[in-house]
């Protein structure tokens, strides 16, 4: 019986939470999530935890944040005033952009709070600093 291993294309059904229970994503009713084992495509503890199943396995994944998104990093928290948006924009809490870093790098920000003039400013992913789990149902396995 094949086994998932690096340079696999694999296709796979998933559920994720949190550790309170609050689905974050799922497949259900989509097209099974389909990546090649190895090639960075997924988070790092995702990528590993598949490797060894066969197809037609169901596996509870649990990985900790530093194996997810990493850490939250408070540094990546900015006030900024209102004026530094273009004048056509009205940001709104969840409003979320694109910024350019000096060394020419996008980053997405997003808007988590407005107090009169001043836009607070989060750079970390949605899901940074979470435990994650999934339920995963292996569907098929493209070995190379």
């Amino acid at each position: 019986m094949s086994v998932v291993k690096e340079g696999d294309t694999i296709s796979l059904h998933y559920k994720g939470w949190l550790d309170d229970g609050t689905v974050f994503d799922s497949s259900e009713g989509r097209q099974p999530l389909s990546f090649r084992v190895g090639a960075e495509k997924v988070i790092p503890g995702f990528d590993e935890a598949v490797r060894g199943m066969a197809a037609g396995e169901n596996r509870q994944i649990d990985l900790p944040a530093d194996q997810a998104y990493g850490p939250y990093y408070d540094d990546l928290v900015r006030v900024v005033p209102r004026s530094a948006f273009p004048a056509h924009t009205t940001p709104t809490i969840g409003f979320a952009f694109e910024m350019e870093l000096p060394s020419g790098e996008p980053m997405t920000v997003r808007v988590i709070d407005i107090e009169g003039d001043e836009i607070t400013l989060d750079a970390n992913h949605l899901l940074a600093g979470e435990n994650l789990h999934f339920d995963v149902h292996l569907v098929s396995i493209d070995s190379e």
